[in-house]
């Protein structure tokens, strides 16, 4: 196998012109095309950047030109993607977004015929394909056929509202963050029963009202409409809307791994997480806690091996096997709703999950100098500290103490960072492994 230059954690991902290109577009549909046997049906969706009819067009004629037909279903969120590549009987889907990352980023995803990810190994052979030029035209009488589909939005919507029991009446603030939700995801509230007020719902890829990311930082307004209006729930979402995190009843923003431990103990069976998750999740879920490392289609394939009811990243991007193997934002945010209307306020059921001090850190680190800075980085981590219970290389290092407390250094897959992630039952603890983690990488940078 080759190793994967275009790939990150989330698909391929870049920065327009020097990294995501109409060339490279057209070649990966090229290099689908090939890595389908040049037949078949590949489903198209596209979140709002203003880059994406350009790579909309580019992919369209790799794949046209290889013999392959395409179903193009416009601009929708990612989870259609997922959904509609399933329900359509297709050979494969193509979302092209870089989800949260800012306007000037684009990027290329791809789905299997049961909706979820392609998996690494299926992202290895689609890379060596195209980095030996390996794909083909066809024959002028063997070209693909192009499609439009509009029908499946509909059934999105209803299959979505389906999913859920939510009481009448529930006030809900919906932030899309001008991104692919911004038509969809406001409508399956209403159609659940839920009085909706919008915010960033006009669809526009420069994301004019914030970044698409679903942080604090971001998700000031939201919190400040959901206490002025006296909402019961805030449910912001990414640039492509495939994750979801809440906003509770008094302006504050769900911690994320609290957020992800209320809703995985809802659920009756194992639960599927991340190398990044806390101590709460282990305290709270009925069933096996499994870990993988970061993305959702890490997540995806062990909840498929291990049969698990749910899975999810702490960064809102859950997972709901009994609906489709695409990681979906707005079903998770229907979820979070149903319960809010069933069991309460989401601050008091919060308040029931465990929360102890955590961090996360991220430090600038070009693509090219994470290889060095965590070439050596479990030996350096080990050498600083003398507590060590448990070194997990899973993916990044992670360091289990003997008090509990635990750190990941890991290089982000889809931005330039080298990340921090860190839990302490003490505050003062969890500072002094952060600064000895900070001190480390800089000192290697």
């Amino acid at each position: 196998m080759v190793a994967k230059k275009l790939f990150g954690t989330s698909g391929i991902r870049g920065k327009i012109g020097s990294e995501v290109t109409c060339e490279l577009a057209l070649n990966v549909g090229k290099s689908l095309a090939y890595y389908l046997g040049n037949e078949g049906r590949v489903v198209l969706g596209y979140d709002t950047r203003n880059t994406n009819q350009m790579l909309d067009q580019a992919i369209c004629a790799g794949l046209l030109e290889s013999g392959v037909d395409v179903i193009k279903i416009g601009m929708v969120p990612t989870p259609l993607v997922g959904y509609a590549t399933e329900k359509l009987d297709a050979d494969a889907g193509i979302m092209l977004t870089a989800s949260h990352n800012p306007s000037q980023y684009n990027g290329i995803k791809l789905w299997n015929k049961n909706g979820m990810a392609y998996t690494s190994e299926q992202e290895e052979k689609i890379e060596k394909i195209y980095a030996n030029k390996q794909y083909c035209s066809v024959s002028w009488d063997k070209v693909g056929n192009l499609s439009f589909n509009e029908e499946i939005k509909g059934q999105y919507i209803d299959d979505l509202v389906a999913m859920v029991d939510i009481e009448k009446g529930l006030k809900v603030v919906v932030d899309c963050a001008s991104g692919a939700g911004s038509e969809i995801s406001p409508l399956v509230f209403r159609k659940a029963g839920c009085e909706v007020t919008t915010l960033n719902s006009q669809p526009d890829g420069f994301f004019p009202g914030r970044n698409p990311e679903p942080n604090a930082e971001n998700l000031q307004t939201l919190m400040k409409t959901v206490v002025a209006i006296g909402a019961d729930l805030g449910i912001a979402h990414d640039g492509d809307a495939d994750r979801m995190i809440t906003v509770d009843e008094n302006g504050e923003i769900s911690p994320f791994d609290s957020l992800l431990a209320l809703i995985s103990k809802e659920f009756d069976g194992d639960v599927v997480t991340t190398v990044d998750a806390g101590l709460c999740m282990d305290e709270s879920v009925k069933g096996e806690v499994f870990r993988t490392p970061v993305g959702d289609v890490n997540v995806a394939e062990v909840i498929i091996e291990k049969d698990a009811a749910f899975g999810g990243e702490p960064s809102g991007t859950w997972l709901h096997p009994d609906f489709c193997m695409c990681p979906d934002g707005i079903l998770s945010g229907l979820r979070m709703a149903e319960l809010v209307s069933k069991k309460g306020k989401l601050s008091d059921l919060l308040a029931e999950i465990p929360s102890y001090p955590n961090i996360r850190e991220k430090i600038t680190c070009s693509k090219e100098a994470k290889i060095n800075v965590m070439e050596n980085m479990e030996e350096l981590l080990k050498d600083a500290f003398d507590d060590i219970a448990d070194v997990n290389s899973l993916d990044g290092v992670r360091l289990t103490f003997a008090d509990d407390s635990w750190v990941l250094v890991r290089p982000s897959g889809t931005e330039d960072y080298i990340r921090i992630t860190l839990e302490s039952r003490d505050a003062q603890r969890a500072d002094e492994i952060k600064e000895i983690c900070v001190k480390i990488i800089n000192e290697n940078l």
